[in-house]
């Protein structure tokens, strides 16, 4: 059965590197993310266009190079999250988390009794194809999937705690640009309110013994939550990296004239 690099490296006391893949949704790019190291690859589900069916060819991807797949699921119910998982998804987030009470209910869909009542199948990727002995099964993918909310409005912050206190939640993960938006400072990210925010996000997890993490555009930013205990940053982006690229290229080639 499929094993979870995020829960591996987040258990030794190490972090995680994100890439987000969510425009060149082609296996070949995530293969490429994994031979070149990445840990896990961030597939969009919520802001972008793509059905169930795209998460197995990723996730096969994946299983090739050793990487995890975290898909943010598309809030619709007990299918969003069981069926990402059983597609091969390591992981699913889930956007705009606003208390444990939905917390729990999360937990419910995405993971097997005694901490949930995910339906059972055992015949998808995350099952070996029905390979999978299925009574480890359910233990296992409970072990090595892993459950990520987003806080991403004040109400969620106010509430963090809470939420990272329910069982079998994994890891909560800011969203800092919808969170400055909720405060009134639009894309601030530096504003004390935001800051304010990822603070009470951390001492939160810190209290509760969960991980947490949040998107950092630079190293500078990365290093400057990891030292505020955040476990998960991300790195790249493929839309900002192909937006660019071809910023560059157009910049370069722009003076270009006929003799």
């Amino acid at each position: 059965m499929i094993k979870s690099r995020v829960k591996s490296i987040l258990r030794s006391g190490g972090f995680v590197r994100v890439v987000g893949i969510n425009r060149v949704a082609d296996p070949w790019f995530t293969e490429l993310a994994g031979k070149l190291g990445f840990d896990v690859v961030w597939f969009d589900m919520e802001h972008r266009g793509y059905g169930y069916d795209r998460i197995d060819p990723l996730s096969l991807a994946c299983r090739a190079t050793g990487i995890d797949l975290m898909v943010r699921i598309r809030k619709n119910g007990y299918t969003s999250a069981m069926r990402a998982l059983e597609f091969g998804a390591n992981g699913v987030m889930v956007p705009h988390c606003q208390n444990a009470e939905e917390a729990r209910q999360w937990v419910e869909w995405a993971k097997f009794p005694p901490l949930g009542n995910r339906g059972f199948d055992g015949a998808g990727a995350d099952g070996d194809y029905a390979l999978a002995d299925p009574v480890p099964y359910l233990k296992d993918r409970n072990d090595e999937t892993f459950l990520a909310v987003q806080i991403e409005d004040q109400h969620a912050v106010e509430h963090a705690e809470a939420i990272a206190a329910v069982d079998g939640v994994d890891l909560l993960f800011v969203g800092p640009a919808d969170l400055s938006i909720d405060f009134g400072v639009p894309m601030q990210r530096e504003h004390p309110l935001v800051q304010g925010a990822l603070d009470k996000v951390a001492k939160a997890a810190a209290r509760t013994g969960k991980w947490w993490g949040t998107v950092t555009n630079t190293p500078a930013e990365a290093q400057k939550e990891l030292l505020r205990g955040a476990r998960m940053i991300t790195c790249a982006d493929d839309h900002f990296i192909l937006v660019k690229g071809l910023q560059d290229a157009q910049k370069q080639f722009e003076h270009v004239r006929i003799p």
